[in-house]
């Protein structure tokens, strides 16, 4: 098996702002396994709130190419297990090489990934567009220049129900928040019922991850459910988030790729509780990749090669009224030619 490393610097189509940062391109890596006449893609993409860059993920994988080159696939899991050994500590770089690993076996077995899960591409969940923070005007202006029926807006700021009662008067969509750790819990208790009012699904990690007890009364009082995010990073954390969310948004690079994620949804709904997977500000590669679990989800946030103003790779393709998988096997994501 042979491993190549595709390094990209994409610029975004605007400004991305969050509470954490904000930021005009996206470093990341994609990596290509080759193996018996076929290329199988994965993807990480580089965060500096995580202290990821491009760099040092294609200096970690370049430390065990020998290992990485010299591995089997019998199963995408079983090459799991094996390459987690080496990249303890190393989530991002784990997934690139787990979605490289199904779509790489997906395609010699000649299934797309969710068959070979033995899922049907049924009932799907539809996915958000995210409207990242700037003022009012330039969140409204993003809005009519991609209408869609779902919209994730980021808050934050010290006016968000005013940010929230402006973008109800230009469209009919369904609301979700993500506050990106920026609120306390007396604050989100007493900004539910105005947001609920105002046509808002649920609430995305609103406090800090390290406020177990404000957490805790804000699930209970909480009018609006609340699913975690930066709280849900690996699997352990799905049994800690337990009590304290309504649900848990799983991100393939945090938790390791496809392999991690599949237990986490299973675990999360044997706790009852409710399951998103979302998406870094990805290429298509890592956008098929989530695809491939929609049939296990009640919501998606699988916009991230939207927000690119051009895309290196190809894909599912992602559209208000939900996605169309590649007509191709495994993942489906791929380089452009």
């Amino acid at each position: 098996m042979k491993m190549i490393i595709h390094p990209y610097n994409l610029e975004l189509e605007h400004t991305f702002t969050i509470t954490h940062e904000s930021r005009t391109k996206q470093d990341g890596i994609i990596v290509e396994l080759q193996d018996e006449g076929f290329s199988g893609f994965g993807e990480a993409s580089a965060t500096t709130y995580y202290g990821l860059t491009m760099d040092g993920m294609i200096e970690k994988l370049e430390s065990i190419r020998s290992i990485i080159e010299s591995a089997t696939i019998e199963t995408p899991e079983s090459f799991w297990e094996e390459m987690s050994k080496h990249l303890e500590g190393h989530p991002f770089e784990l997934c690139a090489l787990d979605i490289a690993a199904h779509d790489l076996y997906g395609q010699k077995k000649g299934l797309p990934t969710y068959k070979v899960w033995g899922l049907e591409a049924e009932n799907l969940p539809k996915s958000n567009y995210t409207i990242g923070r700037d003022s009012i005007e330039v969140m409204v202006d993003k809005m009519k220049q991609k209408p869609w029926p779902l919209y994730k807006i980021k808050l934050g700021t010290d006016h968000d129900l005013e940010i929230i009662r402006e973008l109800r008067k230009h469209t009919d969509a369904i609301f979700r928040i993500d506050a990106n750790t920026a609120w306390t819990a007396e604050e989100t208790i007493k900004n539910a019922p105005v947001l609920k009012e105002l046509g808002v699904e649920f609430l995305e990690q609103p406090l800090k991850t390290d406020d177990w007890e404000g957490l805790k009364k804000a699930r209970e009082e909480s009018v609006l459910p609340i699913i975690a995010d930066e709280s849900c990073q690996v699997e352990s954390d799905v049994d800690k988030c337990h009590g304290y969310f309504h649900g848990v948004n799983i991100k393939l690079v945090k938790c390791g790729g496809l392999t991690p994620a599949r237990r986490m949804i299973k675990r999360a709904k044997e706790l009852g509780m409710k399951v998103m997977v979302g998406c870094m500000t990805e290429s298509s590669v890592g956008i098929s990749a989530i695809a491939h679990l929609l049939p296990m989800l009640d919501y998606v946030d699988m916009d991230g090669a939207l927000l690119l103003k051009e895309d290196v790779a190809e894909g599912v393709i992602v559209k208000p009224d939900g996605v169309v998988f590649a007509d191709r096997n495994g993942i489906g994501g791929r380089l452009k030619k």
